[in-house]
C-alpha cells in the first residue's frame, strides 16, 4: 500500500500573509462559492455594470473602506484580494445585484446609504459580511481565516518525479449522503501555494493517469502555510511486442493490463504501451493479427522498466525476463537548493 508523509511547516502570521500576497489571484465566478444559503451568486462575469451615485441626484454618497486579514492578529493583506459588493436583495433573476467591484488590497466604494453584502475572494478562501453604509465614511475588516497549502510528491528512495506528470485534486473532506465529496480545487500543480479557509481536505493525488493514486486528509491552519510530501510506490513500464529478444517493436498491438485478480487497468492500441503503474504483480494481454500472447511482470517502486512480449512459441509460453533494469535516469532526488519552492495562481 502507498502511504503518504506529510511534512508541515508553520510559519507566523505576517510572513505567510507576505507570502499569500505574491501570487496574483485568479478570479472568476466559480471562486465566489455561496456565501449565503439560499443565494446565488452565478454569472457574475456577466453582470451589469453597478449604477453610480453621480446620475442620482439628491443621494448622498457614503464612503466605504474595506480591509482583510488571514487572521483577527495578523497583518492587512496588500494584494490579492477581489472585492464584491452586492446590494443583499435578489433580482427578478433571482440574483444579488453587483453594486461595486476592486481587485488589490485595502479598497473603497462609494455607495448609496443602505444595506449591503459585501464579499472577499483570496484564491479559494473567502469571507462574506453584512455592512450597513450611511452618510459618513466607515471602515469594515473581514477575517478570512484562511490558510495555505502546497503539495508535491516523490518516489521511493526520494527521486523526484517530473511534474508534467503528477497533479493534485482538492476536495472537502466531508462526503454528502451519496458517499461524494465536493470539488474545491482541481488539477493542481505541484509547488504551488493555494489559498483555502482553515479548516481539513482530502488531497488526491495522481502520477501518471492509470492507478498510481495516493489519498489523504490535510489540515489548513489559518494564517500559516502546511507543505504536504505525497510518497508514490509507483513506476513507469513501456511494453513491446517483439519477435525475439530485443527485437523490433510490432506495430498494430492491441494491450491489456491486468491486475492480479484480472480487473483491467489498462487499454490502448499501438506498438508501444507506455504508463505508469502502482507498485504490485500485473498480466498483459497483447494482440496482433487475431493472435493473442500473455505475459506476468512485477512492478517495484521507483523502477522504470521496458517489458518484452515475445512471439516465439517456446519462449511466450515461459515467462521472458524484463528488460532495461537500470531506475530511471530523467529523475533526481529533491533538493531544496536546485528545486526552489515556486508560488503561482490556482488554476
Amino acid at each position: 500500500m502507498a502511504s503518504m508523509k506529510i511534512v508541515a511547516r508553520l510559519f507566523m502570521t505576517a510572513v505567510a500573509a507576505i507570502l499569500f500576497a505574491v501570487a496574483p489571484a485568479i478570479v472568476h465566478g466559480q471562486e465566489l462559492g455561496n456565501p449565503l444559503p439560499g443565494l446565488s451568486l452565478d454569472g457574475l462575469n456577466t453582470y451589469a455594470p453597478p449604477p453610480t451615485l453621480g446620475n442620482m441626484p439628491g443621494v448622498t454618497a457614503g464612503t466605504l473602506t474595506l480591509a482583510a486579514q488571514l487572521t483577527t492578529d495578523g497583518p492587512e493583506i496588500t494584494r490579492g484580494l477581489t472585492w464584491r459588493v452586492f446590494s443583499p436583495t435578489p433580482g427578478d433573476d433571482g440574483k444579488l445585484p453587483l453594486r461595486g467591484s476592486a481587485q488589490g488590497g485595502t479598497a473603497t466604494f462609494d455607495l448609496e446609504p443602505g444595506s449591503y453584502l459585501v464579499h472577499a475572494a483570496f484564491g479559494r478562501a473567502g469571507a462574506t459580511k453584512r455592512i450597513t453604509v450611511g452618510a459618513d465614511n466607515k471602515r469594515e475588516t473581514l477575517v478570512l481565516d484562511a490558510g495555505g497549502l502546497k503539495l508535491d510528491a516523490m518516489l521511493s528512495g526520494g527521486v523526484r518525479i517530473p511534474p508534467g506528470k503528477l497533479k493534485f485534486t482538492i476536495y472537502e473532506a466531508s462526503e454528502n449522503d451519496q458517499g461524494e465529496r465536493a470539488l474545491v480545487v482541481p488539477d493542481v500543480k505541484p509547488n504551488t501555494v493555494v489559498r483555502l479557509n482553515a479548516g481539513t481536505y482530502h488531497v488526491v493525488s495522481q502520477y501518471g493517469n492509470v492507478n498510481a493514486v495516493i489519498r489523504s486528509d490535510i489540515r489548513v491552519e489559518a494564517g500559516k502555510l502546511t507543505e504536504a510530501l505525497v510518497e508514490h510506490k509507483a513506476a513507469q513500464i513501456t511494453m513491446k511486442l517483439v519477435r525475439e529478444k530485443n527485437g523490433e517493436a510490432i506495430a498494430d498491438t492491441s494491450w491489456s493490463v491486468l491486475t492480479e485478480s484480472g480487473d483491467i487497468v489498462k487499454e490502448t492500441v499501438g506498438a508501444f504501451a507506455s504508463m505508469v503503474l502502482a507498485e504490485g504483480k500485473y498480466s498483459i494481454v497483447a494482440k496482433n493479427r487475431d493472435r493473442i500472447y500473455q505475459r506476468e511482470f512485477q512492478v517495484d517502486a521507483g523502477r522504470n522498466e521496458d517489458v518484452e512480449v515475445i512471439t516465439e512459441s517456446d519462449i511466450a509460453a515461459g515467462k521472458p525476463e524484463l528488460t532495461g533494469e537500470e531506475p530511471f535516469t530523467d529523475t533526481m532526488p529533491l533538493s531544496s537548493e536546485e528545486f526552489p519552492p515556486e508560488e503561482g495562481p490556482v488554476e
